[in-house]
């Protein structure tokens, strides 16, 4: 109970602020203030929510999402990691690739979606692409910055106990560089959500960005409220996981963010 009392009064302000909002928006639409086919009324919205959780098409369409998002996101940031590595360490490498990836990494994800739909179609293939290449560069800077950025008395330390390179990546140079990288997930993942909203709302036939599309055809204006409602708590519950995930795997780094 006290754990409950003392993380209320942390964030009271977080919760009475969006109570207000709501309560100010309700009132707007009884008094008809907003028009309910542009904006419906909170409990309006609520109910729909209800209905489209009873009927299960909520979490389905959810679920086809998170399952396209974990296999674009695993992608995107194993070789984010893999090519991260290899520029921050490797002098020739980022040299190299400076001037491709220069040109490459300013491109929004979601340009590429027209070019993957002429290349692999709609299925599966395009959208886990997309997602893999939003998570990818998210991932890889982390890497590079979190790398570049080791404090070179560890360097040098190990150098002095003659550490060979393996056991120097291993065990100096990418442990202290995992709280950066955390962060390049953290933010990589925001992105892959994105990237697979986007690609949905283009071209798919299930999913949230399909089922927020397919309402709007039909005027489903709360139908479409709710998807949107959706994506963000769906993104806040994946984003405070791994938190906690980089919480428990890195106590000893001081700086973690306190939630």
């Amino acid at each position: 109970m006290k754990k409950i009392g003392s993380w209320l009064r942390e964030n009271l302000l977080a919760l009475v602020v969006p109570i207000l909002l709501l309560s100010v928006w309700e009132a707007a639409g009884q008094l008809g203030w907003i028009r309910a086919a542009l904006l419906p009324r909170p409990s309006a919205i609520a109910q729909v929510l209800v209905e489209l959780i009873a009927s299960g098409e909520l979490f389905i369409h959810l679920g086809i999402s998170i399952l396209r998002v974990g296999q674009g996101f695993l992608i995107g940031a194993f070789l984010g990691v893999l090519v991260g590595v290899q520029i921050a360490l490797v002098k020739k490498f980022r040299i190299a690739l400076s001037l491709i990836f220069g040109v490459l990494r300013p491109i929004p994800v979601i340009a590429w979606i027209p070019v993957l739909i002429l290349w692999m179609g709609i299925d599966e293939g395009s959208k886990i692409t997309v997602i893999a290449i939003g998570s990818f560069w998210t991932v890889l800077v982390s890497v590079v910055q979190g790398i570049r950025s080791v404090d070179k008395k560890y360097l040098e330390v190990a150098t002095i106990l003659e550490k060979d390179q393996k056991t120097l990546l291993t065990k100096v140079v990418l442990p202290a560089a995992l709280p950066a990288i955390f962060t390049g997930v953290r933010v990589g993942i925001d992105v892959a959500w994105r990237s697979v909203v986007a690609a949905e709302l283009i071209a798919a036939a299930s999913g949230i960005g399909y089922m927020i599309m397919y309402a709007r055809e039909l005027s489903q204006i709360d139908v479409v409220l709710v998807g949107v409602l959706s994506i963000g708590l769906t993104g806040v519950l994946i984003d405070q996981l791994l938190l906690l995930l980089e919480k428990r795997l890195l106590k000893w780094n001081v700086n973690l963010h306190e939630s």
